[in-house]
């Protein structure tokens, strides 16, 4: 069940961050709103389908997309950005509402993000380079993200949870161990 959502999960932020690429010419990266799809992910299912669905989707977008030196990059970083996001805001404990574990989740992730792109542009690029795209991520690819995240969990996420029990008790036991 799990390598399905994370399969699907995958598809869908490879998708969201393909869709609208804004190209940065100063670092030959570009700006996205794949980071909605790995802030969801993390907000309804949890740290591991996060890390691995915001990981591989991004980076398979940048494959794609021809921004292969992103891509080993992209894979750490996207997934820490799942990770933290899931970990943070616990949807097996927490998801009846929008609360403020889901914002601080979404403020970490974000900021995970950009800074993994500042610090591995600086290796590739050089300072001035990761400043001028540090500035683009913050603004427009994290608070984008974030906006559309949180406005879509606040709305969705219970929903969502309570009409599909079966996949969300099969996902948030993984690894319990089982009682006959």
């Amino acid at each position: 069940m799990s390598l399905s959502i994370i399969g699907i999960f995958a598809a869908l932020i490879c998708i969201l961050t393909m869709i609208i690429s804004i190209p940065i010419p100063a670092t030959e990266g570009f700006i996205n709103i794949g980071d909605a799809g790995v802030m969801i992910c993390g907000l309804l299912f949890g740290p591991l389908i996060g890390a691995f669905s915001g990981g591989i989707g991004s980076a398979l977008a940048d494959l794609f997309l021809g921004y292969t030196i992103y891509a080993p990059g992209t894979l750490i970083i996207k997934g820490l950005e799942g990770f933290f996001v899931g970990l943070i805001a616990n949807p097996k404990r927490f998801y009846n509402k929008l609360n403020y574990r889901d914002i601080l989740a979404v403020l970490v992730g974000g900021f995970t993000m950009v800074f993994g792109y500042f610090f591995y542009e600086i290796i590739i690029y050089g300072i001035p380079a990761a400043l001028f795209e540090f500035i683009l991520n913050a603004i427009f690819q994290f608070g984008l993200g974030a906006g559309i995240a949180l406005v879509f969990i606040g709305a969705a996420r219970k929903g969502i949870i309570d009409n599909l029990p079966q996949v969300f008790d099969k996902i948030f036991d993984v690894g319990a161990p089982k009682v006959d």
